[in-house]
């Protein structure tokens, strides 16, 4: 018999702008989306560590995170 003792996701997030919006705009909208998803993570009391957030050329943002695989025990992983 198997048990999960720790497990994580690493995931790359690309936020990227809408295209059918002024610049300014779309900007905005990716950085509210950015906040809107720590925001869902944090509700949802799943464990997470955000690596890297950049900001590209463009405006649109990557974010690489290491987050609680569903509700599985973390262990060393967020550390």
């Amino acid at each position: 018999m198997k048990r999960v003792k720790a497990a994580c996701i690493c995931q790359t997030l690309h936020f990227m702008l809408k295209e059918d919006v002024a610049h300014d705009w779309a900007v905005k909208q990716v950085e509210q989306e950015v906040e809107q998803y720590k925001n869902t993570l944090e509700r949802n009391r799943t464990q997470y560590r955000i690596v890297e957030q950049t900001v590209q050329p463009d405006g649109s943002i990557i974010i690489k995170v290491i987050k609680q695989y569903n509700s599985s025990p973390v262990g060393d992983y967020l550390n």
